[in-house]
């Protein structure tokens, strides 16, 4: 199977193709330009260095949430375009499940973490025993103290992965539990990568939808509609 993978949730984007698990090619970028003017221009690129067509692939992932709201719309409407004109179906990737495959192969529980501001992190826990990748909560939006309350139950090493993981270790290094149970990811492991995108599609490829399904998937409304719901309510 042939998956043509995209991840667009936050200031870097990433695209990659990825056959029977192998990535086949990935372009990456973090030069801070809108993911409108970098995205399409990288898949294109991608295509032709790897000398292959959208008529070749057999599906698409897609990062849909959580992030960065603007960049999800960007990434999920490419991803739904490109699907639509080859007829082909669009497979859903949680990112913080995304950034959990970055981490495949390593030992203990990789705690996805994104910062979403407002004193809050969005985030996940992951077990990565057996080189797989097997979800052990749900996608939630919490304060950065009810994370710490939720890892220092964890019996296992934990591995902070995410743009939020700096932020999180910091918060807990003080503690003697966290100092000695909790690392952070390899730098270069660290941040959103299409290709990880690619993996854990592959891993649910029965949650294939139709390219007019796919949707991006909020923990929580945009800024502008709650401060909107702030004030009707009020």
């Amino acid at each position: 199977m042939k998956i043509l993978a995209m991840d667009t949730s936050s200031l870097a984007a990433s695209c990659a193709i990825l056959e029977e698990e192998r990535p086949v090619s990935q372009f990456y970028t973090d030069a801070r330009l809108t993911h409108s003017q970098t995205i399409m221009p990288m898949v294109q690129a991608m295509l032709s260095a790897a000398m292959e067509s959208l008529e070749a692939v057999d599906a698409f992932a897609v990062s849909v949430g959580p992030g960065s709201f603007t960049g999800l719309r960007i990434g999920v409407a490419a991803v739904k375009g490109m699907a639509q004109a080859v007829n082909k179906p669009c497979i859903p990737v949680s990112t913080l499940e995304g950034l959990a495959w970055n981490l495949q192969g390593q030992q203990g529980i990789a705690c996805a973490v994104m910062d979403a501001r407002c004193g809050q992190v969005y985030t996940a826990l992951f077990d990565l025993e057996g080189g797989a990748v097997a979800r052990l909560t749900e996608d939630m939006a919490i304060p950065l103290e009810e994370l710490a309350e939720m890892l220092k139950k964890q019996e296992k090493n934990i591995i902070l992965v995410g743009d939020g993981a700096v932020l999180c270790y910091n918060s807990l290094v003080g503690q003697q539990w966290a100092a000695q149970r909790i690392v952070l990811a390899p730098q270069r492991l660290r941040l959103q990568q299409a290709a990880s995108v690619g993996l854990a599609a592959c891993s649910h490829r029965q949650q294939a939808v139709e390219a007019g399904e796919l949707a991006p998937a909020y923990l929580r409304l945009p800024q502008a509609q709650r401060e909107l719901l702030q004030k009707q309510q009020g």
